[in-house]
């Protein structure tokens, strides 16, 4: 089966850092992975481990001295999921492993990641590594499934479904539990109906400027409303916002951020797109591919280092990827077998002063267009990179 033979590229990492580390925190959506990676991890490690949902009333209960209980396993490793529920652990990790610091002690959960990442970096500056999990990837399922991890996206109960009635069913499942479940747990109070109309406005906007005006007058919320169910939204990797590059030349440049849903597979049911040919004649086809492409750039490029470009007078590029904080590749997303250069591809990569510079499109191979500007397609521009 499929499932049995995908090797995600976290494992790898994930490794690296754990043999280097006491602790590293795994962040990413709910269902993504996390719990079966960190168990996959432990068995190459060849290391006893110890398991505890924080969720659950049974494994919380054996946390009631965690100090004792947390020492008596001091040579094993703990693995801790949803550990922002508990972040009074934080100052009892920092202490145990300052008392006996050993690699790979302890394998801390999480689905929020500001508050998370701020409340542990503060507790165990020094003795944590981070990790973000991102959906499966072109790389991890290959290239002959690249149309089925873009319509079900990347989520491994979606992807691996027997088909795409059941892939669709889990999504709406899991639509449905982050509005009525998740997101109150992680301290959003919010109305589900009102969240749900957001989450579909910004699938509709998908790759769009976000315009957060617009947006409260459409589900009548204030802005600041608005603004605040979207850092939430953010912080449990349900959408991502993609900052625009400023350059120090004179043009005026727009300084709004593009917002898109973080998974492909979520963008499509919630537009209530039911299948890959019905995906291919929607509206959003083109800006679902941008989207897909993200996901991909997401795995193999820091998210600080991605941005896209626009000017005022309409001149862009869709992705910036910059290495020493100035922009090194331009990539422009053309859902087109037969894809070119236009002007405003053209001046932007001129602005930009970029010398790898892809046209990201649904070709069999790639192939050069110009001298300084090359096709390719989706596998192509990640091994490119």
């Amino acid at each position: 089966m499929l499932g049995d033979n995908i090797l995600r590229d976290s494992l790898a990492e994930m490794k690296k850092l754990l043999l280097q580390s006491p602790a590293v925190v795994l962040v990413g959506a709910r269902q993504i992975g996390k719990t079966t990676l960190a168990k996959e991890l432990i068995g190459q490690l060849g290391k006893e481990a110890i398991y505890l949902d924080l969720e659950l009333p049974s494994d919380k209960a054996q946390l009631q001295n965690p100090e004792l209980f947390l020492k008596q396993h001091q040579d094993k490793c703990v693995i801790l999921d949803e550990v922002q529920r508990e972040k009074s652990l934080f100052p009892i990790l920092r202490s145990l492993i300052d008392q006996h610091r050993v690699s790979a002690r302890f394998i801390l959960l999480g689905s929020a990641s500001p508050e998370l990442i701020r409340d542990s970096s503060e507790s165990l500056a020094g003795r944590v590594a981070y990790y973000q999990m991102y959906p499966l990837s072109l790389a991890e399922v290959g290239a002959e499934h690249h149309d089925q991890l873009w319509f079900r996206g990347g989520f491994p109960n979606s992807f691996l479904a027997t088909d795409d009635e059941q892939a669709q069913q889990w999504r709406n499942s899991f639509i449905r539990s982050y509005l009525e479940r998740d997101l109150p747990m992680l301290g959003l109070n919010a109305n589900p109906v009102k969240l749900r109309r957001l989450w579909e406005i910004i699938a509709y906007q998908n790759g769009q400027l976000l315009n957060i005006s617009s947006i409260s007058k459409s589900i009548g919320l204030s802005a600041p409303t608005v603004r605040h169910y979207l850092d939430f939204m953010e912080a449990a990797f349900l959408i991502h916002l993609v900052k625009p590059y400023h350059t120090n030349g004179k043009k005026r440049l727009v300084k709004a951020p593009t917002v898109y849903v973080l998974d492909t597979g979520v963008l499509h049911s919630l537009l209530d797109i039911k299948s890959y040919d019905k995906l291919l004649g929607h509206p959003v086809v083109g800006g679902s591919f941008e989207n897909f492409v993200l996901n991909q750039l997401l795995t193999k490029v820091d998210a600080s280092q991605i941005y896209f470009y626009r000017t005022a007078d309409g001149t862009e590029m869709d992705f910036v990827i910059t290495e020493g904080g100035k922009p090194a590749i331009s990539i422009e997303v053309k859902l087109s077998s037969t894809p070119s250069t236009t002007k405003s591809f053209t001046t932007a990569k001129q602005d930009l002063g970029t010398t790898r510079n892809y046209i990201v499109a649904p070709v069999l191979r790639g192939y050069p267009l110009t001298e300084d500007v090359q096709v390719v397609n989706v596998a192509e521009v990640m091994e490119l990179l």
